[in-house]
């Protein structure tokens, strides 16, 4: 095996996909797993190198599939075992990995495990979970918040504790401090591993382990009302112990126990944390994911300096990644508008590092507002009126202007975007300046130029709404020059390397402009210029 095909994850482009909302087949609403698979011709011409689903475990779906009561099973809502081996199989002919999500942290109450866990307290696996007494006055042990809203120690009459949970009251936090729980979730990864699963996105692998003392969390002295209201209190002794690094290192080991499989990491922490979690000697994760884009002010100088400071974080040899949606935020086309989501795709495509996008984000789907009646998410149930609703980023794809989007033949799980008879697939394949043509222009020249993956980034200084920066290989360089504003921005400059031949416009109306020393931006344009280009 060469070094390319055993490092995939790093020239390659990752695709999450939420399966509840990605294709149905069967006429329940839902989509699953087959109806992956009848997609993935769309992906491949997409040309994206890696599919993520979302959960597909038994679940009795409080959290649609992040409360798991079988670690190695597929819920019948999304199809059957042979129908997951089938995706694997179709997906790997077609040059396609397959990543599973991994969710570790906590289970189902309705798991196996907690169902003996709490059956007494000297049950074999009451140790599997966190337990404790009630405080003095009966309350619960300590401060912690659950990050849906309201404490995070459930009391259970049966054997009088209280046992933790970071989200929901049905998600029971497993206890990694136990080997047991170590050994039965290795054994998990071994055995989706096992039928050729190419890696794993280990969910909130921050909170796996908590201070032993269960010492309280302190208040949170920059809180402001009419945010959740768990942050409250820092999460200083609930999430982010030095003693998770070992477990990780440890799912590690597992990994590299199989070739060329990734191990990807859910992780909300500050830039300068975060990249602890490549881990020692680069024996953590493959893949800390970086969301500083998810929540950045749309500027110019505020992205260029969460560049400089990540690529400056970066232990020596990491893998950079970075990420502009997914299932637990606003959709992108919504945070920096429709004509930025444009700009925005080049900046993901063309900065160093492995780029992971979002279904929909290509077509540019927007957040759709949902209305109380239809909200599914129980965050949002638990915590109304502020906003913190994921309903409105995982509504169906939208793949024609047929009466449910071509997603499924009867009404579905999340009411459609009111502009899917427009904005669908069907119609902008069709469509030669579509941000769909845009993805695919802007996927086809990475992979056709060495810079784009493996060069190094370069900053160029600019002003105002203009970010610059080079991707530089050997003799080959590309330099992207970025509007992030409604104006538009004249540049003149020989130091910038502005001399070259426009490769791609995000209006995908300038390929083999010729530049020299001078360059003319519309506003919400970006460019990338072609310099010492090998024939």
């Amino acid at each position: 095996m060469n070094q390319r095909d055993k490092l995939w994850w790093r020239h390659g482009i990752f695709y999450q996909i939420y399966p509840r909302s990605f294709q149905d087949t069967n006429a329940d609403g839902v989509g699953d797993l087959r109806g992956i698979i009848g997609r993935l011709p769309y992906l491949q011409s997409l040309g994206v190198d890696a599919i993520w689903l979302s959960p597909i475990f038994p679940s009795p779906m409080a959290d649609f599939g992040y409360d798991i009561a079988d670690y190695t099973g597929v819920d019948a809502l999304f199809g059957t075992m042979a129908d997951f081996e089938a995706l694997a199989n179709a997906a790997h002919a077609g040059g396609l990995r397959v990543i599973l999500d991994l969710v570790p942290n906590h289970t189902s109450d309705q798991h196996p495990w907690f169902v003996e866990s709490r059956g007494s307290r000297d049950n074999p696996k009451r140790d599997w979970y966190i337990w404790r007494d009630p405080a003095a006055d009966g309350g619960p042990p300590g401060n912690w918040l659950s990050e849906f809203g309201g404490s995070a120690w459930q009391y259970d009459a049966t054997t009088g504790q209280y046992y933790y949970h970071a989200f929901l009251a049905q998600q029971p936090d497993l206890n990694w401090r136990n080997p047991a729980v170590r050994r039965a979730i290795y054994d998990v990864m071994r055995f989706w591993l096992g039928k050729g699963v190419d890696g794993f996105r280990v969910d909130v692998i921050w909170h796996l382990i908590k201070d032993a003392a269960f010492r309280d969390n302190p208040p949170n002295p920059d809180y402001r009302e009419g945010r959740p209201p768990h942050e409250r209190i820092l999460p200083l002794n609930s999430t982010d112990q030095a003693e998770v690094h070992e477990v990780i290192a440890e799912m590690r080991r597992v990994i590299d126990e199989f070739d060329s499989r990734v191990l990807i990491g859910e992780i909300y922490l500050p830039l300068e944390r975060l990249v602890a979690y490549y881990g020692k000697d680069l024996a953590g994760t493959h893949l800390p994911f970086n969301f500083a884009l998810l929540s950045a002010p749309w500027n110019a100088r505020g992205i260029e300096k969460i560049i400089f400071e990540y690529e400056a974080a970066l232990p020596q040899g990491a893998w950079p990644n970075w990420v502009l949606g997914n299932h637990d935020r606003p959709r992108v086309a919504s945070r920096v508008g429709r004509a930025q989501a444009r700009v925005a795709a080049m900046l993901l495509l063309s900065l160093r590092g492995t780029p992971t996008l979002y279904y929909g984000d290509e077509i540019g789907m927007h957040q759709v507002a949902i209305a109380p009646e239809q909200v599914r998410d129980p965050f949002e149930k638990n915590v109304p009126g502020i906003g913190v609703g994921r309903d409105g980023c995982r509504t169906p794809m939208q793949w024609d202007a047929t009466p449910y989007a071509g997603f499924s033949t009867s009404t579905p799980w999340l009411p459609l975007a009111d502009d899917f008879r427009h904005e669908n697939v069907a119609n902008l394949d069709a469509d030669a300046a579509s941000i769909l043509s845009l993805y695919r222009a802007l996927i086809g020249l990475r992979k056709k130029l060495p810079p784009l993956v493996s060069g190094d980034y370069v900053p160029i200084v600019a002003e105002g709404d203009l970010l610059l920066y080079r991707r530089e290989s050997g003799e080959t360089t590309v330099v992207i020059a970025l509007n992030l504003g409604a104006e538009p921005v004249s540049i003149k400059s020989d130091a910038a390397g502005l001399s070259g031949e426009i490769l791609l416009s995000t209006f995908l109306d300038r390929q083999g402009e010729k530049i020299q020393g001078a360059l003319d931006l519309r506003g919400d344009e970006g460019v990338m210029i072609g310099t010492s280009l090998v024939p």
